[in-house]
């Protein structure tokens, strides 16, 4: 979570992409129209999400240490939730034989996770009212960070190192929701049929997505989490939280609706960030409500307003003690229950591993996804001739277009000159607007030769000052590009940590228009404009700085104007076992990995 940014032209463009689309998400009109719905939502989200492995290894349980209170156990377990990915979790178990209901407790971006006394307070409350709680380490955090220490933050560029794989952090956590699943209804102390799960902030986002496509979760509450995708459109959000495309197939309404006909109930802040504000959330709630009732279970939604900010307080955990209670006990009417006492103790001694005693060969977040991308990359076509290889560029840059959207063919050019008005050496600037509502700029130094240099990069000037001199002495002329959302036309807050285009590489993924599409659309204006506008097209070569090797090398691979492409100080892979350094999520189209190949695969569709 984090400030709300103030409206600026990119974010507008975005909310306007956005807004179109939700005209297409109609509410259903009968309860057959919402199953049929349910089947295509669903299968869309898991597809946005990554996908879940066709099969599930052995859970391979080991409890390596216990806490015993007079009136509850905690144990510490470790689990497999991924062949060679371990999972830090505590059960709070009550005093008792069982079988006890359980319920799965995540956590937000709380800087001690699981043992954070935000989530040891609800997991006490629940094992003192007679259930099993299991609080978990999200993965990259916790215990489950890159380094040891409680309080390390998993997004950013962390997380950014699954992006080209197509496996979203948020398909990730989901899918060891599931696998939690599976443990609890392994232990005999636990009656596998009764389970829920709950969480706030980002651990609010994994309970709403696991509710929705887990169906042995018989009650799901979400906290301080549920509003509309569309009031994350200009906010800061963790990558934990991004569903790429998930705009242009639903709206969150549609994915509250796939919890139904199970117990949901909502918890929302009065005092709280907008894209999880109480007026949000009731936009979804209102279209949630409508597949309840069309399921004949309009008593099983609830929504539960509390006057505080950001939290999982009191009156939050006693709404979900009453909420579990009535789902999975079948007791009460779903009214609060009072709290026990509750008494927490000092997060270092929940830990599974004490600093400094993780096992060596713990799977980091970074190297599960440096796994997954070797996999990816090594099942790349080799050619084995010309014509092999022309095929798989053809496929490849058929498969590209999907990412690139189509521009008007009355573009709309700012404040443009005539060539002929500017003498060689000279320079002028102007902007171009691709679509309506978005523009990027361009900076022309005309040249005294049949040559042409199109320079870009995403942060910074392109060319610096001596290379710029060096064209202008050779008399080549020079077009450089400023794409959109980036240096004046990005928002004033955009960064967070090492991604330096975090917010807006969030937004266009949102509406399932990745950045590094929209850029290569810029370029190939841009290329269009120099054929338009010179009477005799020059040679162009195309020279990238940094990360914008990634659309350029897009760009000049639909383009056969360009004859040459120069890439500068240029990342050489996207498979890394360490996260990101600073750099452009942007850059990155999710799922490249799988479908074009890493920066090597992408320079070959230049050649020859």
């Amino acid at each position: 979570m984090g400030p709300q940014i103030e409206s600026e032209p990119f974010v507008t463009f975005i909310r306007n992409q956005a807004q179109e689309m939700a005209k297409q998400h109609r509410l259903p009109a009968s309860r057959q129209e919402w199953l049929e719905k349910r089947q295509e939502i669903r299968r869309k989200l898991i597809k946005s999400l990554g996908g879940f492995p066709k099969t599930r290894c052995d859970l391979d349980p080991q409890t390596v240490g216990r806490m015993e209170f007079a009136d509850y156990t905690v144990e510490k377990v470790v689990l497999q939730t991924i062949p060679g990915v371990r999972m830090m979790v505590n059960l709070y178990r009550p005093s008792g034989d069982g079988p006890f209901p359980a319920v799965l407790c995540v956590h937000g971006h709380w800087k001690g996770a699981k043992q954070d006394p935000t989530v040891q307070a609800r997991c006490i409350g629940l094992a003192k009212l007679g259930f099993v709680a299991l609080a978990v380490d999200a993965f990259g955090a916790g215990e489950r960070a890159i380094e040891q220490a409680l309080g390390e933050y998993h997004g950013e560029m962390t997380a950014a190192t699954l992006y080209a794989t197509g496996r979203q952090l948020a398909g990730v956590q989901v899918y060891e929701n599931m696998r939690c699943a599976d443990y609890l209804q392994s232990r005999p102390d636990v009656d596998g049929a009764k389970l829920a799960i709950t969480g706030t902030s980002g651990g609010g986002n994994q309970t709403m997505y696991a509710g929705a496509l887990e169906d042995r979760f018989k009650a799901v509450i979400p906290v301080c989490s549920v509003g509309n995708y569309q009031a994350y459109l200009g906010v800061a959000c963790c990558m934990c939280e991004l569903v790429p495309g998930a705009l242009s197939f639903t709206e969150e309404w549609g994915v509250l609706g796939l919890v139904a006909p199970r117990g949901l109930m909502v918890i929302n802040a009065t005092r709280d960030g907008i894209q999880f504000s109480v007026a949000e959330a009731k936009k979804s709630l209102s279209g949630a409500k409508v597949v309840y009732d069309q399921m004949g279970v309009s008593e099983h939604v609830r929504h539960v307003i509390v006057d505080s900010g950001h939290d999982y307080n009191k009156p939050m955990r006693e709404a979900m003690y009453g909420w579990v209670t009535l789902h999975l006990k079948n007791e009460g009417d779903g009214s609060p229950i009072e709290e026990p006492e509750i008494e927490t103790v000092d997060r270092e001694l929940l830990r599974c591993y004490q600093e400094g005693e993780r096992p060596n060969d713990y799977l980091t977040l970074p190297k599960l996804a440096s796994r997954f991308a070797k996999e990816m990359v090594k099942r790349q076509v080799k050619p084995i001739h010309r014509e092999h290889w022309d095929a798989d560029r053809v496929a490849k840059l058929g498969m590209i277009r999907r990412y690139v959207g189509r521009y008007a063919n009355n573009l709309e050019i700012h404040d443009g000159v005539a060539l002929d008005e500017v003498e060689p050496g000279e320079s002028a600037s102007f902007e171009i607007s691709p679509e309506t509502g978005v523009r990027f700029g361009l900076r022309w130094t005309k040249g005294r030769r049949e040559e042409l240099v199109i320079a870009t990069a995403l942060d910074g000037p392109a060319l610096p000052a001596a290379e710029r001199q060096w064209c202008v002495e050779h008399g080549i002329g020079l077009l450089e590009v400023t794409l959109r959302a980036t240096g004046p036309y990005a928002p004033k807050s955009n960064r967070i940590g090492a991604a330096l285009d975090h917010n807006v590489a969030q937004w266009a993924a949102w509406i399932g228009r990745p950045l590094a599409g929209q850029w290569v659309e810029d370029l190939q204006v841009a290329i269009g404009w120099v054929v338009a506008a010179c009477d005799q097209v020059p040679g162009v070569t195309l020279v990238t700085r940094g990360a914008a090797i990634v659309p350029g090398v897009i760009a000049a691979g639909l383009q056969t104007r360009v004859k040459q492409l120069v890439a500068l100080d240029a990342p050489l892979t996207l498979v890394s076992e360490r996260a990101y350094g600073p750099g452009q999520i942007g850059a990155i189209l999710p799922g490249m990995l799988a479908t074009l190949g890493d920066i090597g695969n992408l320079l070959s569709l230049v050649a020859p």
